[in-house]
């Protein structure tokens, strides 16, 4: 039960078919792109590295570098590029022993080792061969994950062999897919969705097309041009792709068979509008976490074409995440961990070979959602009971927003919420309180932007005189977002 295992069993299976296209233009099928890895492999044995962090776009390098990692017996750490140079040196300094692989534009600090993207897909044969006894230990680390707590820095999240092989062979069959299927990946790597669609293609049987970085257009190029029939997209990403073909009514919308979307709440009026776009696609949307291995509730084709026929009670249900999946437990609690009545609302816990084991309390990973499992099984969530931001698919934490905006000379005080935007499923707002006189609000935006990047800087600033307090002295966040909320369309709120 081992990462590397998935991609043996589907080169044996589908040695022939079409796997994987290198920078080059060479299109490997399932055994030239198993030699690859285990050539990749061997290079990364000879660095003596501990571990392999990844620093590039969607490439084909990612693949080849998740796989090569867990053949090697090495865990791979997908780590955000786009950060500033700063952030990605404190990510980096939790890893040590670590074996960079770099994007092209990528600069790695001093003294770290590194070999670009090319390298690592190009290495030779290393001659030495992969056999039952050389197989990652099923309870080792195979994929490390940075994810954002609701308060200071990224933690490190770690998902075994075991946990991924499980979630994949839960999810998919050997083989399942027709021989002329193709996955578009434009999914960053470091999001547990591109991990699992690596995975999930592979033992699948299907192609795997990396995009590099999103852009609606390119990615309606690379469908196009790359027949893909499959797809996964956040909920932000599907929005700017339904723009663009709103803007350019000549563009036809890919011929897809099947669009998985998820990583966000998505709105209702986005989907709708996608039901129309592509009338003749599977929509899936998908639910889980990184502590998961990803997916552990769907909502299926069948219940969006209902919707998208107008069936009331299949419109309703496009607000849920569906239902849960085999091989996966499920249950709602309240504040004391005792479970709720069915149908009342819960905090979501989680239990399962695929799911992470440090976090776990009895086996059952509390979620940080809230919800509600209506009569027919559909789990529908409710707002975040530890008031994550989710902005674009990915988790931003409003502690480190604040930590930061706190650093600015002008800031006496801050609170950090999020507000629901239609296109990034929620955008960043900060109640700034300054020390003398006011503060600029787009000084405050830049120096958000130049310490953690445009991701997290806040779309909205307020300048007050002072922040709401209870009796006790914290500040709720539930105030402050009905405030920032109530005066976002004055000129008081800077955008």
């Amino acid at each position: 039960m081992s990462v590397p295992l998935l991609l043996e069993m589907a080169a044996q299976a589908h040695p022939d078919r079409p796997a994987l296209r290198t920078p080059d233009g060479a299109l490997l099928d399932f055994a030239g792109y198993r030699d690859r890895v285990a050539a990749a492999a061997g290079l990364l044995r000879e660095r003596g590295a501990q571990r392999v962090v990844l620093l590039c776009e969607t490439t084909a390098a990612f693949p080849v570098a998740l796989f090569a990692a867990a053949w090697a017996g090495l865990p791979f750490v997908p780590v955000n590029h786009r950060l500033p140079a700063d952030r990605i040196h404190e990510l980096l300094e939790r890893l040590p022993g670590a074996c960079i692989v770099r994007g092209a534009r990528v600069t790695v600090p001093a003294g770290m080792d590194a070999v670009n993207e090319a390298e690592l897909i190009s290495a030779a044969p290393s001659g030495v061969e992969h056999d039952e006894d050389d197989r990652a230990d099923a309870e080792g680390t195979a994929v490390e994950l940075f994810t954002s707590g609701t308060t200071g820095p990224p933690r490190l999240t770690s998902l075994t062999h075991a946990n991924l092989f499980s979630y994949v062979t839960n999810t998919v069959e050997l083989g399942a897919a027709a021989e002329d299927e193709a996955l578009l990946l434009a999914t960053p790597p470091f999001h547990i969705a591109a991990v699992a669609a690596v995975l999930t293609s592979c033992y699948a049987g299907r192609r795997l097309i990396p995009l590099g970085r999103f852009t609606p257009e390119d990615w309606l190029r690379a469908a196009a041009a790359e027949h893909a029939t499959h797809a996964f997209l956040v909920p932000t990403m599907l929005a700017r792709v339904l723009d663009t073909l709103h803007r350019t009514p000549d563009r036809p919308a890919p011929a897809l068979r099947s669009l998985s979307y998820g990583g966000a709440r998505m709105p209702r009026p986005t989907i709708e509008l996608a039901l129309r776009a592509f009338p003749h696609t599977d929509f899936v949307n998908a639910y889980g976490l990184t502590e998961t291995s990803s997916t552990i509730a769907v909502l299926g084709p069948d219940d969006h074409r209902a919707a998208a026929l107008g069936d009331p009670v299949a419109l309703e249900r496009l607000d849920s995440v569906g239902r849960v999946l085999p091989g996966v437990e499920v249950r709602l609690v309240d504040t004391a961990g005792e479970p709720v009545p069915p149908g009342a609302n819960g905090v979501v816990e989680v239990r399962g070979a695929q799911v992470a084991s440090s976090g776990s309390t009895g086996g059952w990973l509390r979620t940080g959602d809230t919800g509600r499992v209506d009569a027919d099984g559909y789990l529908f969530l409710g707002g975040r009971s530890d008031d994550i931001i989710i902005k674009g698919g990915e988790n931003l934490a409003p502690g480190e927003i604040e930590d930061v905006i706190l650093r600015h000379p002008a800031v006496a005080a801050v609170a950090v919420v999020g507000l629901p935007d239609s296109e990034w499923g929620e955008r960043v707002a900060a109640a700034v309180v300054p020390r003398v006189g006011t503060a600029e609000p787009e000084a405050i935006r830049e120096w958000v932007r130049r310490h953690l990047g445009s991701l997290k800087t806040p779309d909205v600033i307020k300048v007050l005189h002072a922040l709401p307090e209870t009796a006790t002295g914290k500040v709720p966040r539930a105030q402050v977002r009905e405030l920032l909320e109530s005066r976002q369309s004055t000129a008081e709120v800077i955008r």
